[in-house]
Protein backbone atom coordinates (compact mmCIF):
# COMPACT_ATOMS: atom_id res chain seq x y z
CA UNK A 1 0.00 0.00 0.00
CA UNK A 2 0.90 3.22 -0.72
CA UNK A 3 1.43 6.53 1.89
CA UNK A 4 -0.16 9.58 1.90
CA UNK A 5 2.15 12.07 1.43
CA UNK A 6 0.56 15.44 1.67
CA UNK A 7 3.19 17.42 2.63
CA UNK A 8 4.81 17.71 -0.58
CA UNK A 9 2.13 20.18 -1.26
CA UNK A 10 3.80 22.37 0.96
CA UNK A 11 6.91 22.22 -0.79
CA UNK A 12 5.91 23.05 -4.33
CA UNK A 13 3.61 25.86 -3.32
CA UNK A 14 6.16 27.24 -2.16
CA UNK A 15 8.88 26.78 -4.83
CA UNK A 16 11.11 24.73 -2.88
CA UNK A 17 12.46 21.08 -3.81
CA UNK A 18 11.49 18.75 -1.70
CA UNK A 19 13.86 16.12 -3.23
CA UNK A 20 17.11 17.73 -2.98
CA UNK A 21 20.31 15.63 -3.06
CA UNK A 22 23.20 16.60 -0.67
CA UNK A 23 26.64 14.72 -1.76
CA UNK A 24 28.23 12.30 0.83
CA UNK A 25 30.58 14.26 2.40
CA UNK A 26 32.91 14.11 5.96
CA UNK A 27 31.66 15.75 8.77
CA UNK A 28 34.77 17.66 10.14
CA UNK A 29 34.37 19.06 5.97
CA UNK A 30 31.65 21.33 7.12
CA UNK A 31 34.44 23.50 9.18
CA UNK A 32 37.59 22.90 6.83
CA UNK A 33 34.91 24.41 3.73
CA UNK A 34 34.02 27.41 5.54
CA UNK A 35 37.77 28.41 7.03
CA UNK A 36 38.44 28.11 3.47
CA UNK A 37 35.68 30.42 2.41
CA UNK A 38 35.61 32.90 5.49
CA UNK A 39 38.56 32.48 7.05
CA UNK A 40 38.44 36.17 9.39
CA UNK A 41 35.06 35.86 10.19
CA UNK A 42 34.01 35.06 13.06
CA UNK A 43 33.10 31.59 14.33
CA UNK A 44 33.01 31.73 18.26
CA UNK A 45 32.31 34.04 20.42
CA UNK A 46 32.93 32.58 24.07
CA UNK A 47 32.44 35.15 27.08
CA UNK A 48 33.94 37.80 25.06
CA UNK A 49 36.48 36.41 23.36
CA UNK A 50 36.23 36.04 19.46
CA UNK A 51 37.78 33.07 17.52
CA UNK A 52 37.55 33.62 13.86
CA UNK A 53 37.03 30.32 11.17
CA UNK A 54 41.40 30.30 10.62
CA UNK A 55 42.00 30.28 14.04
CA UNK A 56 39.58 27.57 15.42
CA UNK A 57 40.74 25.11 12.25
CA UNK A 58 44.01 25.87 13.22
CA UNK A 59 43.94 24.79 16.52
CA UNK A 60 41.40 21.69 15.32
CA UNK A 61 44.52 20.71 12.94
CA UNK A 62 47.02 20.69 15.83
CA UNK A 63 44.78 19.07 18.32
CA UNK A 64 44.60 16.28 15.42
CA UNK A 65 48.04 16.31 15.24
CA UNK A 66 48.28 15.78 18.81
CA UNK A 67 46.28 13.28 18.84
CA UNK A 68 47.73 11.05 16.32
CA UNK A 69 50.92 10.89 17.94
CA UNK A 70 49.15 9.66 21.42
CA UNK A 71 48.07 6.99 19.52
CA UNK A 72 44.41 7.86 17.76
CA UNK A 73 43.40 6.03 14.87
CA UNK A 74 40.15 5.89 12.22
CA UNK A 75 37.10 3.79 14.07
CA UNK A 76 39.10 4.27 17.51
CA UNK A 77 36.86 5.92 19.82
CA UNK A 78 37.27 9.42 22.02
CA UNK A 79 34.88 10.55 25.11
CA UNK A 80 33.81 13.91 25.17
CA UNK A 81 32.77 14.54 27.98
CA UNK A 82 32.64 18.57 27.92
CA UNK A 83 30.36 21.76 28.51
CA UNK A 84 29.15 23.97 25.61
CA UNK A 85 33.09 25.63 25.11
CA UNK A 86 35.47 26.15 22.32
CA UNK A 87 37.44 23.28 23.06
CA UNK A 88 34.29 20.86 23.04
CA UNK A 89 34.53 21.95 19.27
CA UNK A 90 38.12 21.32 18.62
CA UNK A 91 38.35 18.23 20.15
CA UNK A 92 35.12 17.06 18.32
CA UNK A 93 36.31 18.32 14.92
CA UNK A 94 40.03 16.88 15.66
CA UNK A 95 38.67 13.45 16.56
CA UNK A 96 36.27 13.52 13.51
CA UNK A 97 39.55 14.41 10.92
CA UNK A 98 41.35 11.51 12.38
CA UNK A 99 38.48 9.38 11.61
CA UNK A 100 37.89 8.76 15.17
CA UNK A 101 34.44 8.25 16.94
CA UNK A 102 33.54 10.94 19.27
CA UNK A 103 31.37 9.00 22.54
CA UNK A 104 29.17 12.05 23.44
CA UNK A 105 29.47 11.77 27.18
CA UNK A 106 27.07 14.16 29.59
CA UNK A 107 29.39 16.49 32.10
CA UNK A 108 26.97 15.52 34.74
CA UNK A 109 27.32 12.30 35.02
CA UNK A 110 28.17 10.07 37.83
CA UNK A 111 30.86 7.26 38.06
CA UNK A 112 28.49 4.76 37.44
CA UNK A 113 27.36 6.31 34.08
CA UNK A 114 30.97 7.10 32.94
CA UNK A 115 31.83 3.67 33.85
CA UNK A 116 29.11 1.90 31.77
CA UNK A 117 29.38 4.48 28.75
CA UNK A 118 33.08 4.05 28.36
CA UNK A 119 33.43 0.37 28.56
CA UNK A 120 30.47 -0.03 26.55
CA UNK A 121 31.76 2.16 23.24
CA UNK A 122 35.37 0.82 24.08
CA UNK A 123 36.53 4.91 24.37
CA UNK A 124 40.48 4.48 25.15
CA UNK A 125 40.50 8.11 25.33
CA UNK A 126 38.85 10.89 27.13
CA UNK A 127 39.01 14.70 27.60
CA UNK A 128 37.02 16.04 29.99
CA UNK A 129 37.03 19.07 32.48
CA UNK A 130 39.69 19.54 35.30
CA UNK A 131 36.97 20.18 38.17
CA UNK A 132 35.39 16.36 37.02
CA UNK A 133 38.54 14.56 36.57
CA UNK A 134 37.97 13.29 40.56
CA UNK A 135 34.59 11.01 38.98
CA UNK A 136 37.17 9.80 35.85
CA UNK A 137 39.95 8.54 38.25
CA UNK A 138 37.15 6.84 40.87
CA UNK A 139 36.69 4.64 37.42
CA UNK A 140 39.34 4.80 35.14
CA UNK A 141 41.13 1.61 36.65
CA UNK A 142 38.11 -0.51 35.25
CA UNK A 143 38.06 0.77 31.90
CA UNK A 144 40.31 0.87 28.70
CA UNK A 145 41.07 4.50 29.23
CA UNK A 146 44.39 5.34 28.50
CA UNK A 147 45.13 8.87 27.81
CA UNK A 148 43.21 11.57 29.81
CA UNK A 149 43.03 15.11 28.70
CA UNK A 150 41.53 17.97 31.16
CA UNK A 151 40.89 21.44 30.24
CA UNK A 152 39.14 24.09 32.10
CA UNK A 153 37.86 28.07 32.07
CA UNK A 154 40.63 29.35 34.63
CA UNK A 155 43.71 28.37 33.10
CA UNK A 156 46.20 25.60 33.63
CA UNK A 157 46.93 24.49 36.87
CA UNK A 158 49.78 24.74 38.34
CA UNK A 159 50.38 20.61 38.32
CA UNK A 160 48.63 18.21 36.97
CA UNK A 161 46.94 15.05 38.05
CA UNK A 162 48.43 11.77 38.06
CA UNK A 163 49.30 10.89 34.28
CA UNK A 164 46.59 13.82 32.68
CA UNK A 165 47.49 16.24 29.80
CA UNK A 166 46.29 19.37 29.65
CA UNK A 167 44.26 19.58 25.83
CA UNK A 168 44.60 23.53 25.76
CA UNK A 169 48.84 22.62 24.85
CA UNK A 170 47.98 20.27 22.33
CA UNK A 171 46.80 23.27 20.03
CA UNK A 172 48.83 25.90 21.21
CA UNK A 173 51.80 25.84 19.25
CA UNK A 174 52.73 24.75 15.43
CA UNK A 175 52.95 20.77 15.11
CA UNK A 176 53.98 19.10 12.03
CA UNK A 177 50.29 18.55 10.04
CA UNK A 178 48.88 15.05 9.57
CA UNK A 179 46.79 13.87 7.03
CA UNK A 180 43.33 13.82 7.20
CA UNK A 181 42.01 10.13 7.92
CA UNK A 182 40.18 8.30 4.04
CA UNK A 183 36.37 8.56 5.07
CA UNK A 184 33.19 6.93 3.70
CA UNK A 185 30.86 9.27 4.96
CA UNK A 186 28.24 6.87 4.16
CA UNK A 187 29.80 3.85 6.22
CA UNK A 188 32.03 5.06 8.81
CA UNK A 189 30.97 6.06 11.85
CA UNK A 190 31.28 9.76 13.33
CA UNK A 191 29.22 9.78 16.58
CA UNK A 192 27.79 7.33 19.50
CA UNK A 193 25.46 9.01 20.53
CA UNK A 194 23.60 7.34 23.16
CA UNK A 195 20.18 7.79 24.19
CA UNK A 196 19.25 9.86 27.02
CA UNK A 197 17.24 7.64 29.57
CA UNK A 198 13.25 8.28 29.06
CA UNK A 199 12.54 5.13 27.49
CA UNK A 200 14.52 2.66 29.84
CA UNK A 201 18.42 1.30 28.94
CA UNK A 202 20.81 3.64 27.38
CA UNK A 203 21.63 2.82 23.56
CA UNK A 204 24.56 3.80 21.79
CA UNK A 205 23.35 5.45 18.30
CA UNK A 206 25.18 4.87 15.39
CA UNK A 207 25.91 8.17 13.27
CA UNK A 208 27.58 8.30 10.21
CA UNK A 209 29.62 11.41 8.96
CA UNK A 210 26.70 11.37 6.12
CA UNK A 211 23.79 11.24 8.48
CA UNK A 212 25.33 14.00 10.82
CA UNK A 213 26.36 15.98 7.50
CA UNK A 214 22.76 15.92 5.51
CA UNK A 215 21.12 16.16 9.20
CA UNK A 216 23.21 19.85 9.20
CA UNK A 217 22.71 21.11 5.23
CA UNK A 218 19.03 20.00 5.73
CA UNK A 219 18.58 22.14 8.57
CA UNK A 220 20.94 24.96 7.12
CA UNK A 221 18.31 24.41 3.44
CA UNK A 222 15.49 24.46 5.42
CA UNK A 223 15.91 27.51 7.64
CA UNK A 224 16.66 29.38 4.21
CA UNK A 225 17.23 33.09 4.94
CA UNK A 226 20.93 33.89 5.51
CA UNK A 227 19.88 36.53 7.75
CA UNK A 228 18.23 33.98 10.23
CA UNK A 229 21.57 32.16 11.23
CA UNK A 230 23.82 35.10 11.50
CA UNK A 231 24.13 34.86 14.50
CA UNK A 232 23.41 31.30 16.39
CA UNK A 233 22.82 31.19 20.59
CA UNK A 234 24.13 27.99 21.56
CA UNK A 235 22.36 27.29 24.86
CA UNK A 236 21.86 23.83 23.80
CA UNK A 237 24.25 20.90 25.13
CA UNK A 238 26.36 19.86 22.78
CA UNK A 239 26.91 16.71 23.72
CA UNK A 240 23.15 16.48 23.08
CA UNK A 241 21.77 15.47 19.36
CA UNK A 242 19.56 18.67 19.25
CA UNK A 243 22.39 20.96 20.06
CA UNK A 244 25.36 18.97 18.18
CA UNK A 245 23.19 19.33 15.25
CA UNK A 246 20.93 22.51 15.18
CA UNK A 247 23.38 24.74 16.86
CA UNK A 248 27.42 23.73 16.29
CA UNK A 249 26.63 21.52 13.15
CA UNK A 250 24.80 24.20 12.02
CA UNK A 251 26.97 27.03 12.51
CA UNK A 252 30.07 25.30 10.58
CA UNK A 253 28.05 24.16 7.57
CA UNK A 254 26.30 27.83 7.18
CA UNK A 255 29.49 29.81 8.08
CA UNK A 256 27.91 32.14 11.06
CA UNK A 257 28.94 32.88 14.17
CA UNK A 258 28.47 30.59 16.93
CA UNK A 259 28.08 31.60 20.85
CA UNK A 260 28.60 28.69 22.81
CA UNK A 261 26.86 28.84 26.47
CA UNK A 262 28.46 26.48 28.98
CA UNK A 263 25.01 26.46 31.43
CA UNK A 264 21.68 27.36 30.44
CA UNK A 265 20.42 30.51 33.04
CA UNK A 266 18.11 32.71 32.10
CA UNK A 267 19.52 35.94 33.64
CA UNK A 268 22.15 34.92 31.33
CA UNK A 269 20.40 34.01 28.40
CA UNK A 270 19.12 37.68 28.68
CA UNK A 271 22.11 39.25 28.88
CA UNK A 272 23.36 37.55 25.52
CA UNK A 273 20.08 38.25 23.35
CA UNK A 274 20.54 42.16 24.68
CA UNK A 275 24.16 42.19 23.81
CA UNK A 276 24.80 40.49 20.99
CA UNK A 277 21.02 40.21 19.56
CA UNK A 278 21.62 36.52 18.09
CA UNK A 279 19.02 35.89 15.01
CA UNK A 280 18.63 31.98 16.04
CA UNK A 281 17.63 30.51 19.48
CA UNK A 282 17.36 26.53 19.41
CA UNK A 283 15.89 25.68 22.63
CA UNK A 284 13.19 22.63 24.49
CA UNK A 285 10.19 23.76 26.20
CA UNK A 286 11.59 24.03 29.66
CA UNK A 287 14.18 26.55 28.63
CA UNK A 288 11.18 28.61 26.55
CA UNK A 289 9.05 28.23 29.96
CA UNK A 290 12.14 29.73 31.77
CA UNK A 291 12.30 32.71 30.04
CA UNK A 292 9.09 33.80 29.21
CA UNK A 293 8.41 33.78 33.41
CA UNK A 294 11.73 35.77 33.64
CA UNK A 295 10.90 39.65 33.41
CA UNK A 296 14.10 40.96 31.95
CA UNK A 297 13.34 38.89 28.95
CA UNK A 298 10.51 40.72 27.65
CA UNK A 299 12.27 44.06 28.02
CA UNK A 300 15.66 42.70 25.40
CA UNK A 301 14.25 42.58 22.45
CA UNK A 302 13.61 39.12 20.63
CA UNK A 303 16.03 37.11 18.85
CA UNK A 304 14.94 36.80 14.99
CA UNK A 305 14.04 32.99 14.84
CA UNK A 306 12.83 30.89 17.90
CA UNK A 307 12.91 27.00 17.15
CA UNK A 308 11.46 24.57 20.10
CA UNK A 309 12.32 20.58 19.89
CA UNK A 310 13.12 17.78 22.31
CA UNK A 311 10.03 16.95 23.85
CA UNK A 312 6.28 18.65 22.73
CA UNK A 313 5.78 22.55 23.13
CA UNK A 314 2.63 23.16 25.25
CA UNK A 315 0.21 24.99 23.12
CA UNK A 316 -0.66 27.29 25.54
CA UNK A 317 3.26 28.56 25.82
CA UNK A 318 3.16 28.79 21.97
CA UNK A 319 0.46 30.92 22.12
CA UNK A 320 2.02 33.08 24.68
CA UNK A 321 5.56 33.88 22.34
CA UNK A 322 3.22 34.27 19.00
CA UNK A 323 1.77 37.26 21.43
CA UNK A 324 4.85 38.39 22.75
CA UNK A 325 6.55 38.13 19.10
CA UNK A 326 3.42 40.01 17.11
CA UNK A 327 4.52 42.89 15.16
CA UNK A 328 8.24 42.08 15.81
CA UNK A 329 9.44 40.07 12.93
CA UNK A 330 10.28 37.16 15.12
CA UNK A 331 9.35 33.92 14.92
CA UNK A 332 8.33 30.74 16.41
CA UNK A 333 8.84 27.32 14.91
CA UNK A 334 7.98 23.91 16.64
CA UNK A 335 10.18 20.75 15.15
CA UNK A 336 10.68 17.18 15.58
CA UNK A 337 13.42 15.12 15.75
CA UNK A 338 15.14 11.78 18.06
CA UNK A 339 18.37 10.68 18.08
CA UNK A 340 18.56 7.59 15.90
CA UNK A 341 17.83 10.44 12.62
CA UNK A 342 20.39 12.92 13.85
CA UNK A 343 18.02 14.25 15.36
CA UNK A 344 15.88 16.48 13.03
CA UNK A 345 13.06 14.47 10.77
CA UNK A 346 10.27 18.15 11.21
CA UNK A 347 9.67 21.39 11.74
CA UNK A 348 7.11 24.31 10.96
CA UNK A 349 8.32 26.11 7.70
CA UNK A 350 8.87 29.47 7.28
CA UNK A 351 7.94 28.95 3.97
CA UNK A 352 4.31 28.23 4.86
CA UNK A 353 1.52 28.10 7.21
CA UNK A 354 2.96 27.53 10.73
CA UNK A 355 0.55 25.48 12.77
CA UNK A 356 0.12 25.95 16.47
CA UNK A 357 0.64 22.37 18.23
CA UNK A 358 2.03 20.64 14.89
CA UNK A 359 5.93 19.24 14.47
CA UNK A 360 5.14 20.82 11.09
CA UNK A 361 6.35 18.59 8.19
CA UNK A 362 9.00 16.39 6.92
CA UNK A 363 12.45 17.99 6.12
CA UNK A 364 13.54 17.70 2.35
CA UNK A 365 14.33 13.94 1.31
CA UNK A 366 12.99 12.70 4.23
CA UNK A 367 9.20 10.54 3.98
CA UNK A 368 6.97 10.51 7.18
CA UNK A 369 3.64 8.37 7.89
CA UNK A 370 1.72 6.71 10.52
CA UNK A 371 0.99 2.94 10.81
CA UNK A 372 -1.04 1.15 12.68
CA UNK A 373 0.88 -0.12 15.65
CA UNK A 374 -1.06 -3.71 15.47
CA UNK A 375 -0.70 -4.23 11.68
CA UNK A 376 1.82 -2.02 10.69
CA UNK A 377 -0.11 -1.06 8.04
CA UNK A 378 0.07 3.10 6.53
CA UNK A 379 -2.88 5.36 8.01
CA UNK A 380 -4.44 8.08 6.19
CA UNK A 381 -4.76 11.77 7.62
CA UNK A 382 -6.51 12.35 11.08
CA UNK A 383 -5.88 8.86 12.48
CA UNK A 384 -3.68 8.08 15.30
CA UNK A 385 -0.51 5.80 14.89
CA UNK A 386 2.77 5.09 15.64
CA UNK A 387 5.22 7.72 13.52
CA UNK A 388 7.74 6.21 11.10
CA UNK A 389 10.55 8.33 9.51
CA UNK A 390 13.08 7.52 6.94
CA UNK A 391 15.78 9.55 5.39
CA UNK A 392 19.19 10.16 5.06
CA UNK A 393 19.66 11.21 8.58
CA UNK A 394 18.84 7.95 10.09
CA UNK A 395 21.13 6.30 12.18
CA UNK A 396 22.84 2.60 11.02
CA UNK A 397 22.08 1.15 14.09
CA UNK A 398 22.41 0.74 18.02
CA UNK A 399 26.11 -0.24 19.23
CA UNK A 400 26.30 -3.65 19.59
CA UNK A 401 22.64 -4.17 19.88
CA UNK A 402 21.10 -6.27 16.77
CA UNK A 403 18.05 -7.23 18.23
CA UNK A 404 16.92 -3.69 19.68
CA UNK A 405 18.38 -2.58 15.91
CA UNK A 406 15.91 -4.94 13.89
CA UNK A 407 12.92 -3.50 16.47
CA UNK A 408 12.98 -0.33 15.40
CA UNK A 409 14.40 -0.52 11.83
CA UNK A 410 12.28 -2.46 9.16
CA UNK A 411 11.78 -1.73 5.47
CA UNK A 412 13.90 1.03 5.30
CA UNK A 413 11.82 2.84 8.29
CA UNK A 414 12.32 4.10 11.13
CA UNK A 415 9.76 3.18 13.94
CA UNK A 416 10.07 6.20 16.64
CA UNK A 417 7.51 4.68 19.24
CA UNK A 418 6.19 8.01 19.40
CA UNK A 419 2.04 8.30 18.22
CA UNK A 420 1.28 11.06 16.24
CA UNK A 421 -1.47 11.98 13.33
CA UNK A 422 -1.24 13.52 9.84
CA UNK A 423 -3.91 16.15 8.73
CA UNK A 424 -4.59 17.24 5.15
CA UNK A 425 -2.37 19.11 4.52
CA UNK A 426 0.72 17.18 5.68
CA UNK A 427 1.23 18.17 9.07
CA UNK A 428 2.37 16.01 12.15
CA UNK A 429 1.12 15.93 15.70
CA UNK A 430 2.80 14.23 18.19
CA UNK A 431 0.08 12.70 20.46
CA UNK A 432 2.75 10.89 22.99
CA UNK A 433 5.52 8.34 23.31
CA UNK A 434 4.06 5.11 22.65
CA UNK A 435 5.50 3.88 26.01
CA UNK A 436 3.92 6.81 28.00
CA UNK A 437 0.60 6.06 27.17
CA UNK A 438 -1.92 5.51 29.88
CA UNK A 439 -4.62 2.42 30.22
CA UNK A 440 -6.28 3.12 32.82
CA UNK A 441 -9.52 0.95 33.54
CA UNK A 442 -9.22 -0.21 29.70
CA UNK A 443 -9.30 3.74 28.38
CA UNK A 444 -6.16 5.01 26.25
CA UNK A 445 -4.93 7.94 27.54
CA UNK A 446 -2.39 10.44 26.81
CA UNK A 447 -0.62 12.15 29.21
CA UNK A 448 0.31 15.30 26.81
CA UNK A 449 -3.45 16.14 26.45
CA UNK A 450 -3.57 16.26 30.19
CA UNK A 451 -0.35 18.07 30.36
CA UNK A 452 -1.58 20.69 27.33
CA UNK A 453 -4.98 21.47 30.12
CA UNK A 454 -2.41 21.79 33.16
CA UNK A 455 -0.59 24.59 31.41
CA UNK A 456 -3.53 26.83 30.44
CA UNK A 457 -3.83 27.20 34.51
CA UNK A 458 -2.46 30.21 35.21
CA UNK A 459 -0.97 29.38 38.05
CA UNK A 460 0.98 26.54 36.78
CA UNK A 461 4.68 27.01 35.43
CA UNK A 462 5.42 23.08 34.31
CA UNK A 463 3.30 20.26 34.61
CA UNK A 464 3.96 16.19 33.81
CA UNK A 465 1.21 13.55 33.90
CA UNK A 466 2.20 10.11 34.82
CA UNK A 467 0.65 6.83 34.58
CA UNK A 468 0.88 5.67 38.13
CA UNK A 469 -0.08 2.09 38.90
CA UNK A 470 -3.33 0.98 40.38
CA UNK A 471 -4.55 -2.41 42.18
CA UNK A 472 -8.39 -1.60 40.33
CA UNK A 473 -7.73 0.53 37.54
CA UNK A 474 -4.56 -1.03 36.45
CA UNK A 475 -3.23 2.34 35.91
CA UNK A 476 -4.30 5.78 37.68
CA UNK A 477 -3.63 9.22 36.10
CA UNK A 478 -1.11 11.77 38.50
CA UNK A 479 -0.33 14.96 37.73
CA UNK A 480 2.71 16.43 39.12
CA UNK A 481 2.93 20.07 38.87
CA UNK A 482 5.41 23.12 39.80
CA UNK A 483 3.39 26.27 40.31
CA UNK A 484 4.98 29.82 39.14
CA UNK A 485 6.50 32.06 42.26
CA UNK A 486 3.87 33.28 44.52
CA UNK A 487 1.41 31.43 43.76
CA UNK A 488 -0.73 28.64 45.69
CA UNK A 489 -2.57 25.85 44.95
CA UNK A 490 -4.39 23.11 46.14
CA UNK A 491 -4.99 18.99 44.72
CA UNK A 492 -9.00 19.55 45.01
CA UNK A 493 -8.74 23.36 42.50
CA UNK A 494 -6.17 21.60 39.98
CA UNK A 495 -8.66 18.57 39.65
CA UNK A 496 -11.55 20.88 39.65
CA UNK A 497 -10.17 22.82 36.79
CA UNK A 498 -9.36 19.27 34.60
CA UNK A 499 -13.28 18.11 34.93
CA UNK A 500 -14.13 21.06 33.15
CA UNK A 501 -12.12 20.81 29.95
CA UNK A 502 -11.34 16.80 30.07
CA UNK A 503 -13.30 13.62 29.98
CA UNK A 504 -14.02 12.30 33.22
CA UNK A 505 -11.64 9.34 33.08
CA UNK A 506 -8.70 11.75 31.36
CA UNK A 507 -8.94 13.93 34.65
CA UNK A 508 -5.96 13.34 37.34
CA UNK A 509 -7.04 10.93 40.35
CA UNK A 510 -3.68 12.38 42.06
CA UNK A 511 -2.06 15.71 41.99
CA UNK A 512 1.61 16.62 43.35
CA UNK A 513 2.94 19.60 43.90
CA UNK A 514 6.54 20.00 43.77
CA UNK A 515 9.75 23.14 43.83
CA UNK A 516 11.00 21.40 40.56
CA UNK A 517 10.65 18.28 38.17
CA UNK A 518 13.31 15.93 37.49
CA UNK A 519 14.73 16.38 33.84
CA UNK A 520 17.42 15.53 31.45
CA UNK A 521 20.48 17.42 30.55
CA UNK A 522 18.88 18.80 27.82
CA UNK A 523 16.20 20.02 29.82
CA UNK A 524 13.37 17.48 28.98
CA UNK A 525 10.93 16.46 31.81
CA UNK A 526 11.69 13.11 32.69
CA UNK A 527 8.00 11.38 33.03
CA UNK A 528 9.86 7.67 33.80
CA UNK A 529 12.10 9.17 36.79
CA UNK A 530 8.69 10.28 38.85
CA UNK A 531 7.04 6.51 37.76
CA UNK A 532 10.11 4.41 39.41
CA UNK A 533 10.05 6.80 41.99
CA UNK A 534 6.04 5.90 42.42
CA UNK A 535 6.97 2.35 42.50
CA UNK A 536 10.05 2.44 44.78
CA UNK A 537 7.11 4.25 47.25
CA UNK A 538 4.56 1.54 46.63
CA UNK A 539 7.73 -0.85 47.03
CA UNK A 540 8.56 0.08 50.34
CA UNK A 541 4.87 0.57 51.70
CA UNK A 542 3.79 -2.97 50.69
CA UNK A 543 7.39 -4.14 52.39
CA UNK A 544 6.36 -2.60 56.02
CA UNK A 545 2.90 -4.45 55.54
Amino acid sequence: MDFPRPYLKVYQEAGIDWDVKFEPRSLHSLLFNSAQKYPQKTALIFYGKKISYAQLAGAVKRAASALYEMGLRKGDRVALMLPNCPDFIIGYYAILSLGGIVVNTNPMYVEREIEHQVNDSGSRMIITLYDLYFRVKNVRNNTPLEKVMLTGFSGKPESMPDDTIWFPDLYAQDRPPVPEAEVDPVEDLAVLQYTGGTTGVSKGVMLTHYNLYVNSQQVDYFFASEEKKQLILGALPFFHVYGMTTCMNLAMAAGTTLIPVPRFVPQEIAKLINEYKPTFFPGVPTMFVAMLNYPEFKEYGNVMEYNSGGAPMPVDVLLKYNKLLEGTGSVFTEGYGLSEASPVTHCNPGFGVRKPGSIGVPFPGTDAAVVDPATGEFLPPGEVGELVVRGPQVMKGYWNMPEETAQVLKGGWLYTGDMARMDEDGYFYIVDRKKDMIIASGYNIYPREIEEVLFEHPKVQEAVVAGIPHSYRGETVKAYIVLKEGESATEEEIIAYCKEKLAPYKVPKLVEFRKELPKSAVGKLLRRKLVEEEKRKMEAAEGKQ
